[in-house]
């Protein structure tokens, strides 16, 4: 069974900082990448940041400078560190997996609020 085990969402002021991980079991394909997508209150789901099985990273405009992606490639984690947060970051972060056959898996998702 798979299972995308997301931690570290919360509460945090503006300005403040909050790091989110990703715990991948049960995928039996070979992992292209990982990383995290986001959804606003009325907004699609959008790419926040991703990180391949190379190490090599894409980030959202918006949380360039802000947030970093890294990953455990032996444990199947990533991890987001997210740095200077602002109101406008407040969304429900999931975590996303893409298997080397370009299947999705996608965690529950978890609450991140920046308040003013």
């Amino acid at each position: 069974q798979v299972q995308l085990v997301e931690s570290g969402g919360g509460l945090v002021q503006a300005g403040g900082s909050l790091r989110l991980s990703c715990a991948a079991s049960g995928i039996r394909l070979s992992i292209k990448s990982m990383g995290w997508y986001r959804q606003g209150p009325g907004k699609q789901r959008e790419l926040v940041a991703a990180i391949t099985s190379t190490s090599g990273t894409t980030y959202a405009d918006s949380v360039k400078g802000r947030f970093t992606v890294s990953r455990d490639t032996a444990q199947n984690t990533v991890l987001l560190q997210m740095s200077s947060l602002k109101p406008e970051d407040t969304a429900v972060y999931y975590c996303h997996t893409l298997t080397v056959t370009n299947f999705n898996y996608w965690g529950q998702g978890t609450q991140v609020t920046v308040s003013s």
